[in-house]
């Protein structure tokens, strides 16, 4: 069975910092691109960050400088540091892992980001 869950959020004030997990099991996690997305009240879904199975990375222009992607493929665990937090980064933030070749795809159930003062 297939679970994959976010860890890490929570009210931070703004020019703080956090770090989200994401760890999956039940997939061969090396295999797997996975994406930090987030979903704020009122405002679709948006992808924040991307990293492959060999480590290459993309991110969103408003958390570029500021965000950092990073995977552990022997823990099965992605994470996203998020450095200089904003208010605008408040959002509910989910874990996507993505398997193209297959046709596979899994979502997280979110962890919530607050940044206020």
């Amino acid at each position: 069975q297939v679970q994959i869950v976010e860890s890490g959020g929570g009210l931070v004030q703004p020019g703080g910092s956090l770090r989200l997990s994401c760890a999956a099991s039940g997939v061969i996690f090396r295999f797997y691109t996975m994406t930090w997305y987030r979903q704020a009240p009122g405002k679709q879904r948006e992808l924040v960050a991307t990293i492959t199975g060999g480590g290459t990375t993309t991110y969103i222009d408003s958390v570029k400088g500021r965000f950092i992607i990073s995977r552990d493929n022997g823990k099965n665990t992605m994470y996203l540091q998020m450095n200089s937090l904003k208010p605008e980064d408040t959002a509910n933030y989910y874990c996507n892992a993505r398997r193209t070749t297959v046709n596979l795809e899994y979502w997280g159930q979110g962890t919530q980001v607050t940044v206020s003062s």
